[in-house]
């Protein structure tokens, strides 16, 4: 736990109701933390939807009060039509958000308080914007710094993972159709606050309807996603993520792509913030936000430019847990990336299941049942229920598994690693799921690495090409980055599947794909020490401003991460359990109150039979009412078509106030 501060270089003054006007009127709400007794500052923005009032009132005040301490203004924005700000949110990461973020630096740095320069910062939606926004260069924008961000919006986000429809592509649209029924505080928003959010529900939509519009990387996913154009930024960012979380490798991405000053950091932990990690080692991170932003924002030498330009946690080998607080291992650096000091070792899938330095002959076929993914743990890994994959070994009866001998001495591998595949299939359609483990003498197998590839995108993700049944082919899937030492007399194992439910929607058709063994191998990207690594700055203990006061309330038993299988019938039930809370905050006198479960349900090994469905339940409790919105939802599919179905009831006080549903049906594009 992080060292809670309660005296900072200046006093702090909190003003909690500030409007920022945007070009077209709509005023956006904002907390602001302002230094007293420094006189114009740079200034610190964090642009999110999820309602800064109660959402993330306590983890606000931990950094932006910590920040504010040492110097600096710092604003949490609610985004348009959600929070305490006016206006309809109408999409994710979408030109009106952009737009609006741009008018907002503008606006505070014409502020009298502001010295003129702003920065942003944020985790997760505010790590996207961040980005977004510095590609549109607005000229008081001097510097970014993005935590569990992404680059890419449709291949390495939540929705199409390697053209591949991700688990959480339904589930988060859930999420957010939940969020955005909340109203406004009218302690902030005054007496409109009841139109305001009656116009709120009424447009109110589900997401996965837009979503689902586009299944390939076309102008809708291009519009936000920076790689785009890396070039577009000018100003210097510090890209921030953990092993555990699905946006750790947009770090290298960055660090290769941009051509503005750029440092990366990548530690071992899940979707957080690195001084309040549920997987140790946390670290004083606030202190590393302050020496980039002093070195950027008020031209003092912090050093900060003087270390490696990429530094990742190389972890040490673990058995394989659903659970883990921490992760042993040690701080190493790369001056540069792509690092020429990395060596990429090529493992070919050889005969006898076995990976050998040279190719194989044959072939090798495969048809994998609809229960491999179900060791996949959880994908994101948020909080304190962050789940990893269990030992492999299950997965691995409906796959292909190609295991190579006893490693003869200690090997680090850091960066993503590539398996190149010549291979025909039956079937126009199929995905591939390429799992790297490491198999310990006594068999068990701790996944390191995942890779999903659509192989209709095996030539790209704007124009998908379906498979010419029997036709040989190739295609290289890109595994995730990862930094993991694999010691002397372990076991590396490839292991290769056709479905990987629920993390992936399997293919419309069951494949049996084949794969040519003389063209099949893995590139491994194997790192040589570096005696530098040891004489790398340690981090100082991790610290934090005073929360804001909160109480968890008893709430009734959440649901639990299970998978259920009937052996009668073939079905195989998996659970997710997204959120249970019920928080109250004594200082605006509110209860903030949360349920919500994300289903998934096939059986045998039809795939079409596959389901989605979510439960979700999201409620304010203050002083003028209690405001609920309960969900269902509900996503299936035919051959041809997938099939969406949401019930939606708005209730106060008790009574329903706005019902609605959809049933809309919306065809499968090569997905």
């Amino acid at each position: 736990m992080p060292t809670i501060r309660s005296r900072f270089p200046f006093p702090v003054r909190v003003i909690e109701d500030l409007k920022i006007p945007m070009p077209d009127g709509c005023l956006l709400a904002a907390t602001l933390w302002l230094p007293e007794g420094c006189g114009p500052v740079p200034a610190v923005l964090e642009y999110l939807p999820y309602r800064k009032r109660e959402g993330t009132r306590t983890r606000d005040q931990q950094m932006h009060g910590w920040l504010a301490g040492h110097g600096y203004a710092c604003l949490r924005l609610d985004i348009r039509g959600t929070g305490d700000s006016q206006g309809l949110i109408e999409d994710e990461y979408s030109p009106q958000e952009q737009s609006d973020g741009i008018a907002a630096i503008a606006w505070i740095a014409a502020q009298g308080w502001c010295d003129g320069q702003v920065a942003m910062i944020g985790i997760s939606w505010s790590g996207f914007n961040g980005l977004q926004i510095a590609a549109r260069q607005p000229p008081a924008l001097k510097t970014v710094i993005t935590l569990g961000s992404t680059d890419d919006r449709y291949a390495t986000d939540v929705h199409y993972v390697g053209g591949c429809l991700s688990k959480d592509n339904f589930d988060w649209s859930a999420t957010m159709f939940a969020n955005n029924d909340l109203p406004p505080d009218p302690a902030i928003v005054g007496p409109d606050w009841r139109r305001i959010w009656l116009q709120r529900i009424e447009a109110n939509r589900p997401w996965i309807l837009t979503w689902l519009a586009h299944q390939r990387r076309d102008a809708y996913w291009r519009q936000g996603s920076v790689c785009e154009d890396f070039d577009a930024i000018k100003i210097p960012v510090y890209a921030v993520s953990g092993w555990a979380d699905n946006y750790s490798e947009a770090v290298p991405r960055l660090c290769a792509g941009l051509k503005a000053p750029v440092r990366g950091l990548i530690g071992p932990w899940a979707h957080s913030f690195p001084f309040d990690v549920a997987v140790q080692p946390e670290i004083g991170w606030l202190q590393e936000v302050t020496r980039w932003l002093d070195h950027w924002l008020k031209g003092k030498d912090t050093g900060i430019m003087a270390e490696p330009l990429l530094r990742v946690w190389m972890q040490e080998p673990v058995p394989p847990r659903t659970c883990y607080s921490e992760r042993p291992g040690r701080w190493v650096g790369e001056d540069q990336w792509p690092s020429p000091r990395i060596d990429w070792r090529p493992f070919y899938l050889s005969n006898g299941n076995t990976l050998r330095p040279q190719p194989g002959t044959g072939e090798a076929s495969l048809s994998s049942p609809l229960w491999v993914g179900q060791a996949a743990g959880e994908i994101g890994r948020y909080g304190e229920d962050a789940e990893w994959p269990p030992d492999q070994r299950e997965d691995d009866g409906g796959s292909l598994v190609f295991l190579s001998d006893p490693l003869p001495g200690r090997v680090e591998i850091l960066g993503a690693p590539q398996l190149h595949l010549r291979f025909r299939s039956d079937k126009p359609q199929a995905m591939v799921a390429v799992r790297l483990n490491d198999v310990a003498p006594d068999g068990a197998s701790t996944r390191i690495t995942l890779g999903l590839l659509n192989l209709t995108h095996r030539r790209g993700h704007e124009r998908p090409e379906p498979l010419i049944p029997g036709a040989w082919t190739e295609a290289v899937v890109d595994l995730d980055d990862i930094a993991q030492a694999i010691p002397a007399g372990h076991r590396l194992a490839v292991s290769i599947s056709t479905s990987y439910w629920p993390i992936a929607w399997p293919s419309p058709e069951t494949p049996v794909l084949t794969f040519d063994l003389a063209a099949c191998r893995l590139d491994l990207p194997q790192r040589p020490p570096r005696p530098e690594d040891a004489a790398l700055r340690p981090f100082p203990p991790a610290e934090c401003a005073a929360p804001t006061p909160s109480q968890a309330l008893p709430v009734a038993a959440p649901h639990r991460r299970q998978i259920t299988r009937d052996l009668l019938t073939g079905e195989t039930v998996v659970d997710f359990p997204r959120w249970t809370y019920a928080t109250h905050l004594p200082d605006i006198a509110t209860t903030a109150r949360g349920k919500a479960l994300a289903r998934y349900r096939i059986i045998g090994d039809d795939p079409l039979t596959a389901i989605c469905e979510t439960d979700c339940m999201a409620e304010i409790e203050r002083p003028d009412g209690t405001f609920r919105h309960e969900s269902r939802g509900r996503m299936s599919c035919d051959a041809s078509h997938f099939h969406i179905e949401m019930v939606l009831t708005v209730l106060e006080n008790g009574a329903a106030i706005f019902c609605r549903s959809w049933k809309e049906s919306i065809a499968r594009d090569n997905v």
